[in-house]
């Protein structure tokens, strides 16, 4: 086990600091933060921005300019070791003659995975890692869920009363929750790849499913289960063309594929149905990691909510809950068989609790992703 210093905790959190920066428009690269120290001083600092766009240790090195040399990089992520979009980090850190590099956490990413630091130990550069790890993971639940398990790190938001009803019995369902928890919900489509929900939301609410209350560099994808392709163009998720929206079916009817042909934005993925005639869940994941959707939120009523809970797909609950009774005719958030062993064991482990206005957000994490993340499953 390594023993770091003070100064070494405190510019690895200033890199995690600054990695989070980059947590609406990275995806679907990792999120990295990297901060180049001389003695007490921080001569560099730097966050990947934007796919395609210059890397941590770039920005960083650009900032400290000669102060670079024999200097210490403290880095969120091992330093890539290929040719991409852009160069090799690891090599740009050995040309301008960093001494010591601190790492996280290695990159999971077959191209990357202990190469990058293998490059640097070869020029002679001192390599330590494993500062603040989970914390380094926490930042990239997304990319280290595609890259680790081939799925998507499945956040489930649920929005509703001190009884658990999210809507009337009639269906009506607006406020139940207070604007400051509407806020953190687009602050949590941001930080995501892709929203997901259902097509009864999509009929019952026709929800724009974007990130409108901030200006951000990118919109996530709005995936929409259909099995029975019932969605039509008249739709804001089909209408609003600044969002890429993903349709997902079992119906395989070119004629009914056509209708969206008009919107370039709209893409449809053709799935066999399960023996309920029903979207496989288990296998709709790979596809979307192909398509490179690492974290998603789902906004769904309680049909789909209790699916992807049933087929133990959802790693954390986000649950804001208004102190308001709606009454036990109203709509539940969930609806599963009685579950007689969890009187005695939870699966769910609390993560974080806080008020927004009125309102309380609670985040559980299911036991095997917290597993998972900790890397005891790995």
């Amino acid at each position: 086990m390594m023993s770091f210093s003070e100064l070494d905790r405190k510019f690895m959190q200033t890199a995690l600091d600054l990695a989070w920066q980059g947590r609406f428009s990275t995806s679907p690269n990792p999120r990295v933060g990297c901060v180049i120290a001389r003695g007490e001083q921080i001569v560099g600092e730097g966050f990947h921005v934007q796919t395609g766009l210059a890397h941590a240790e770039v920005n960083a090195l650009k900032q400290a300019g000669s102060l670079a040399l024999d200097a210490t990089a403290y880095v969120t992520l091992e330093p890539c070791s290929h040719t991409g979009k852009t160069g090799p980090c690891a090599q740009a850190l050995i040309e301008a003659g960093i001494k010591r590099v601190v790492v996280a956490m290695p990159d999971p990413n077959p191209q990357v995975s202990g190469k990058g630091i293998k490059m640097l130990e070869q020029a002679g550069v001192n390599i330590e890692s494993g500062l603040f790890t989970l914390q380094a993971r926490e930042l990239n639940l997304g990319f280290l869920s595609r890259q680790e398990r081939n799925k998507p790190y499945i956040r489930l938001k649920i929005a509703a009363s001190l009884d658990s009803k999210t809507a009337l019995s009639n269906g009506q369902s607006q406020w139940i929750t207070s604007n400051a928890a509407r806020n953190d919900v687009q602050t949590l489509r941001a930080e995501s790849c892709a929203v997901l929900t259902g097509i009864n939301t999509v009929i019952a609410d026709d929800p724009l499913l974007n990130v409108r209350r901030f200006t951000t560099l990118r919109q996530p994808v709005r995936i929409i289960l259909d099995s029975q392709l019932r969605i039509t163009p008249a739709f804001h998720v089909i209408q609003d063309t600044n969002s890429p929206t993903l349709i997902v079916t079992t119906i395989r009817d070119k004629a009914k594929h056509a209708v969206f042909a008009p919107y370039p934005h709209v893409s449809v993925v053709t799935m066999p149905p399960n023996q309920h005639g029903q979207i496989e869940l288990s296998e709709l994941w790979p596809i979307l990691v192909q398509r490179n959707i690492g974290l998603i939120l789902a906004e769904t009523g309680a049909t789909l909510n209790s699916a992807l809970l049933a087929s133990q797909a959802v790693d954390e609950i986000i649950y804001y809950q208004a102190p308001k009774i709606l009454g036990s005719s109203a709509r539940n958030a969930i609806e599963l068989p009685e579950n007689q062993e969890a009187l005695n064991e939870s699966e769910w482990q609390s993560v974080d609790l806080r008020l927004l206005g009125n309102d309380c957000r609670w985040t559980i994490r299911h036991e095997q992703s917290a597993s998972w993340l900790k890397g005891s499953l790995l």
